[in-house]
């Protein structure tokens, strides 16, 4: 079921399956700035990731001694929620275990998204509670993709990634299966700021960086609109599109979260980037994507 949030300025669907956004469109201009997930490249649109971020190798982790089998990114891509609260400018999507979750994931949690509204920006706050009776393992992140270009006539090309601050970057080296290796390399950006876009950046698949600004805004040298996202808390912004082709978007993604290493099976208590929450205690996270227009 799909349920849809508004303002001034933003109008913004989502659905329930994955509690995923499906649409984000700036009223000035009626232009949808989410990709609209086109099988051709990828049929997703602004994955919600939990409990972990990336691929685990084989598809597999361990847990005191037992295996379990859990999909990219996590089970929760796939799970129904339940719409706990609507207000005109706000949603709140929460997920419980069930009998397919702890197949997969043996914990009781509740899981929630809550989408705010805010002038031209969209909130997505990722919420966890353990109400369990052991610690809860767990990694966040979002994933969401963005249509490229914003005007028509403009090119790939024409994009760039601007970060708000000017530091010195790191990436992971990641394997050519897409695993993440341990090690990490410098990461030129242009003037220390910039990324410009091609499509080739994503033929080795994504790129993931630490030590990074955590404003970062994709722009044209065409046109004055932008795409801001900012975090607060995550380790690791990943950028993405499908690999070794021409696909019209990228991802902009906040991750607290690493895939698992390559050829290691991950035990979920020790996992890379994997945090963990006492029980009865609460966390929550969260990345705003912001239009100007």
């Amino acid at each position: 079921m799909n349920y849809t949030i508004e303002n001034e300025s933003l109008r913004v669907e989502f659905t329930d399956l994955g509690a995923e956004m499906m649409s984000l469109v700036g009223k000035k201009t009626g232009f949808e700035y989410l990709w609209q997930g086109d099988p051709t490249y990828w049929r997703s649109r602004a994955t919600v990731l939990f409990p972990i971020c990336g691929r685990l190798t084989d598809g597999k982790y361990t847990y005191r001694g037992k295996t379990y089998e859990m999909i990219l990114h996590g089970f929760a891509k796939r799970q129904v929620y339940t719409v706990v609260d609507q207000k005109a400018d706000a949603i709140t999507f929460e997920l419980r275990p069930n009998e397919e979750t702890k197949a997969a994931y043996p914990f009781d949690f509740i899981f929630r998204v809550i989408y705010t509204l805010d002038g031209a920006t969209v909130r997505t706050t990722m919420a966890v509670e353990n109400n369990g009776t052991e610690v809860l393992p767990f990694s966040c992140g979002g994933h969401p993709g963005f249509n490229i270009p914003f005007v028509e006539g403009e090119s790939f090309e024409d994009y760039y990634m601007e970060f708000a601050c000017e530091k010195p970057v790191k990436s992971l080296v990641m394997s050519p299966t897409c695993y993440y290796t341990g090690k990490t390399q410098p990461f030129a950006l242009r003037e220390g700021r910039f990324l410009d876009m091609k499509h080739s950046l994503f033929d080795n698949d994504a790129i993931f960086l630490e030590d990074m600004c955590h404003t970062v805004s994709l722009k044209s040298r065409k046109n004055d609109r932008a795409v801001t996202v900012h975090f607060e808390d995550m380790t690791h912004l990943g950028f993405w599109h499908a690999p070794k082709s021409e696909a019209p978007y990228v991802c902009i993604e906040p991750w607290h979260g690493v895939p698992a290493y390559q050829d290691k099976i991950d035990d979920m208590e020790t996992k890379n980037e994997i945090m963990h929450l006492p029980v009865g205690e609460k966390y929550s996270n969260y990345f705003e994507v912001t239009i100007t227009e």
